[in-house]
């Protein structure tokens, strides 16, 4: 079966200012990479619907979801934290990007595609039970997870996050709940500088500054594919932070284009085996626009190959 793109419109009209390196131009330099290598026309493409306050109340904070929403500015720019911000259609943006991937699990669990991709923004994986971080309003990869274990009954649920950066809100959210088996390489030391010891379901694998591929590959290995085969997932979630490119100026990890094909192929390999091929994969980070634009098509021939 095909693989289809999720996105919406409104994803791109967050827009907190020009010199923001999470801006609207990014779901551009996808789009664009996608239509000159000629995968756009082997794509299905859907509109994502907004997700829904009850279904955000499963992974956030009932006060914090409605405050989200009281908060949102009719003119000017609100902070959340100091690195994240809300303008006016910022709520729409935030709302169809968790949407996206409620719609991605319908669409894997129904049958009607194999996998599933999410060009949304704003991002989701430093946002917290009950707070905003590093960009991210609402987890959605986190809203992704708790739909397809109440709509579907799933109970082995496996989320790879392989951002730079940590993602702690997915941590946070399911640090006590051993349905999810939660994956997180990242930078360390560095943002959000949080990171906790993990547990037997949450799998932290820090990395120094410097990581290329080869020491990418090696860690990710011994880490975590032998316990992601043993968990035998139902369905397999992805975090895709492309901002380890060498070509990223927000952190200092050395990934190139084929290292995302090589996880994202191992992660396919993994769906196969135990879910029939089942990956729903969200944008997260990725702020070289054209090293984004190259990794995503990669990460996407792979999941469809």
């Amino acid at each position: 079966m095909s693989l289809v793109f999720i996105s919406h419109p409104d994803c791109g009209l967050h827009d907190v200012g020009n010199e923001h390196p999470e801006s609207p131009e990014r779901l551009d330099a996808i789009n664009d990479r996608l239509i000159a290598s000629g995968l756009d026309f082997s794509l299905l493409r859907h509109q994502a619907g907004q997700v829904s306050r009850e279904q955000l109340y499963r992974v956030h904070d009932k006060a914090y979801v409605d405050r989200i929403f009281a908060t949102t500015p009719e003119h000017g720019m609100v902070h959340l934290d100091p690195d994240t911000q809300m303008m006016p259609r910022s709520l729409d943006a935030a709302l169809y990007a968790a949407g996206a991937n409620i719609d991605a699990v319908d669409w894997v669990m129904q049958g009607k595609a194999s996998q599933a991709f999410c060009a949304v923004r704003p991002p989701g994986h430093h946002a917290e039970r009950s707070k905003a971080m590093g960009f991210c309003i609402f987890n959605n990869i986190a809203v992704a997870a708790a739909h397809a274990m109440e709509q579907y009954g799933l109970t082995r649920i496996a989320i790879v996050d392989f951002d730079v950066h940590h993602g702690n809100g997915t941590e946070d959210i399911f640090f006590n709940d051993k349905r999810v088996l939660f994956c997180s390489s990242y930078q360390y030391p560095f943002y959000p500088y949080n990171v906790g010891p993990g547990n037997e379901h949450i799998l932290n694998l820090p990395l120094p500054a410097g990581t290329d591929g080869e020491a990418f590959k090696e860690a990710v290995s011994d880490c975590w594919l032998g316990k992601l085969d043993a968990f035998a997932p139902e369905l397999i979630l992805i975090s895709a932070g492309f901002d380890g490119h060498y070509e990223d100026e927000m952190a200092h990890f050395k990934l190139v284009e084929t290292d995302y094909d090589w996880i994202t192929r191992e992660l396919k390999t993994l769906a196969n085996k135990h879910c029939d091929g089942k990956l729903v994969s969200s944008l997260e980070g990725g702020y070289a626009l054209s090293a984004l634009g190259r990794s995503v098509t990669v990460h996407l021939k792979a999941m469809m190959e």
